[in-house]
C-alpha cells in the first residue's frame, strides 16, 4: 500500500543551485542591513518595500534581464521562492513603482548597507594585509564584443585605433 496520511508538497524548481544559495543567504541574514536602513515611504498592501527590492533582487539571480521577467522568473517558482524565505512574491508593477518611489536619501541609505554588506562578509575586508599581499585579478584587455550585443561598446578599455593583439595595438600584458 502506497498511501499517507500526511499530504506531500513537492516543488521542483529549475533554478534549484541558486535556491541552495538562497538558503545560505537566509542564514547569513545578508540583506538584513537593507531591510533595516533602507526606509522607502510606501505604503504596505501585502509587502513591505524591502520585500519588494529583495523580489528585484532575487530575481536579478535567476537572470532576469529587467524587473518585467519577476513574473516569469520568479512568481512562477514557488520553490525559488521558498528558498529565500519568501511566501510569496510581489508582482512586477508593484516592484517597479517601489523602485519609482526611491528618492536621493534612500539611494544613500542603500549605499550604506551595501557597505555594511561588505564589511561583514567581504573577503578583501578580512585579508590580512601583514601576511601577504591581496592579489586582484582585473581584466585590461577591451577584447572586442560583437557589435550587436546588447550593451556594446567598442574599445572604451583600450582607447586604441586598431583592436588589442593587432600589430599596432596593445597586447595583453603591455600597458595602454
Amino acid at each position: 500500500m502506497n498511501e499517507s496520511i500526511t499530504r506531500m508538497t513537492t516543488h521542483f524548481s529549475p533554478t534549484a543551485s541558486l535556491a541552495a544559495i538562497g538558503v545560505k543567504l537566509r542564514q547569513l541574514d545578508l540583506f538584513g542591513p537593507i531591510r533595516t536602513q533602507v526606509q522607502i515611504r510606501q505604503k504596505t498592501v501585502k509587502h513591505t518595500p524591502a520585500d519588494k527590492l529583495y523580489d528585484a533582487f532575487i530575481s536579478l539571480l535567476a537572470g532576469a534581464h529587467g524587473l518585467v521577467e519577476i513574473n516569469t522568473r520568479l512568481r512562477t517558482d514557488p520553490g525559488l521562492q521558498q528558498a529565500f524565505g519568501r511566501s510569496a512574491c510581489a508582482e512586477q508593477s508593484v516592484v517597479q513603482e517601489t523602485l519609482d518611489a526611491c528618492t536621493a536619501e534612500n539611494v544613500t541609505q542603500l549605499q550604506q548597507a551595501l557597505d555594511e554588506i561588505y564589511r561583514q562578509h567581504g573577503q578583501s575586508v578580512q585579508h590580512d594585509y601583514q601576511a601577504s599581499f591581496l592579489l586582484l585579478d582585473v581584466d585590461m584587455s577591451g577584447l572586442p564584443c560583437g557589435p550587436k550585443a546588447v550593451f556594446a561598446r567598442a574599445w572604451i578599455l583600450c582607447r586604441a585605433v586598431s583592436p588589442p593583439g593587432t600589430a599596432s595595438g596593445p597586447r595583453a600584458g603591455h600597458p595602454v
